[in-house]
């Protein structure tokens, strides 16, 4: 379910002043904790620091990302892969193929 129009997007007020204190051609990274905050147009052109529960992942805010939260683009859980024998086996095969082709680099032409 999406915010109600009325109530318009949400955006951290700490958050909102720390962007107007800095200026865009300072390379500094925002500190936030604010995961939930929706991107604004003043945000553009910023680099971000969302903590993701352990760390803070720098996000460089473009155009593109206005109307998105910041959490989004900070993943705060580990993806462990799916599957079971038939995984390895692929990945077996794949290290294998990378392996003969660093070889084949490797040795030198006679």
């Amino acid at each position: 379910m999406s915010r109600s129009l009325k109530k318009g997007p949400f955006v951290d007020q700490k958050l909102i002043e720390k962007v107007l204190k800095v200026r865009k051609e300072e390379k500094v990274i925002i500190k936030t904790w604010a995961r939930y905050s929706t991107i604004s147009p003043e945000m553009v052109g910023f680099t971000f620091g969302v903590h993701n529960g352990k760390e803070f992942v720098p996000v460089y805010v473009g155009e593109d990302m206005v109307g998105h939260k910041l959490g989004e683009f900070a993943p705060s859980t580990k993806f462990s892969r799916h599957g079971g024998r038939m995984q390895k086996e692929l990945e077996q095969r794949s290290e294998q193929a990378t392996a003969v082709k660093t070889e084949a680099v490797t040795k030198p032409a006679k």
